[in-house]
């Protein structure tokens, strides 16, 4: 992978933003036991699931995979729990303290690669998956670089997954938006398919504190209030 690398500003300016926000008291507003981060994770978790059996089917036993930006691995960890092969899953972070939580709460035999995705050969993989990844890329040139890589590392017949944000963030200019247009310009895809899902933050957060079917049916009957997507590109065979 050419852009980012280690030494560029942008590289640089994502390091330094994630070693911030590591560190900073904010996270606590994602700690996994927060009820609104429960229904997210719910949501997230059916969608993917959903769109992985409808093109990869529902035996992943020997599907082979690399998550960009894995973080502390809880995207593996949830296809080996759907019956996917800790041996043929890999992932890729720039943060080795996440690296580090990841290989202690995983399952063995997942590659673990501190960096880019430069490690991995032309078609090694069937699933090439990056979930809120590009919305922190501000560069384009960067987005391009690892859109184009993670094409490359997919064999043809395979697919590119995304989870990213639909909207920009106000209060967080280190964020920005994946649209519709950029998917369709960063892959050439045979067929794709994108899903919009989950309230926005804010509104969840407000409404943690209701009965679950209020947030659901918002979710339902006004789509432009969902603040995410996963979209899948299948490469040409």
């Amino acid at each position: 992978m050419d852009l980012p690398d280690d030494h560029s500003p942008e590289q640089q300016r994502i390091r330094s933003i994630y070693r911030d926000w590591l560190a900073d008291e904010r996270i606590a507003a994602y700690a996994w036991h927060r009820a609104d981060i429960i229904e997210q994770d719910a949501a997230r978790r059916r969608v993917a699931g959903t769109l992985l059996a409808q093109t990869l089917g529902p035996d992943l036993g020997k599907l082979r995979v690399v998550d960009v930006g894995c973080g502390t691995g809880g995207f593996l960890r949830q296809l080996v729990d759907r019956g996917a092969d800790p041996c043929r899953l890999a992932g890729t972070e720039y943060q080795e303290q996440r690296l580090v939580l990841a290989r202690m709460r995983s399952a063995p035999g997942i590659r673990w690669h501190l960096g880019d995705l430069d490690f991995a050969a032309p078609g090694s993989f069937d699933l090439a998956v990056a979930n809120t990844v590009f919305s922190s890329i501000l560069a384009p040139h960067a987005r391009a670089a690892l859109a184009s890589d993670m094409w490359r590392s997919v064999a043809p017949g395979g697919w590119c997954m995304l989870f990213d944000f639909r909207y920009n963030n106000p209060r967080n200019p280190n964020v920005r938006r994946v649209t519709r247009d950029e998917l369709r310009q960063m892959w050439p895809a045979a067929e794709s398919r994108y899903r919009s899902l989950l309230l926005a933050p804010p509104i969840a957060r407000r409404l943690a504190r209701a009965p679950r079917i209020v947030a659901e049916l918002l979710a339902t009957l006004a789509p432009p209030l969902r603040s995410h997507f996963i979209y899948m590109a299948h490469k040409p065979a």
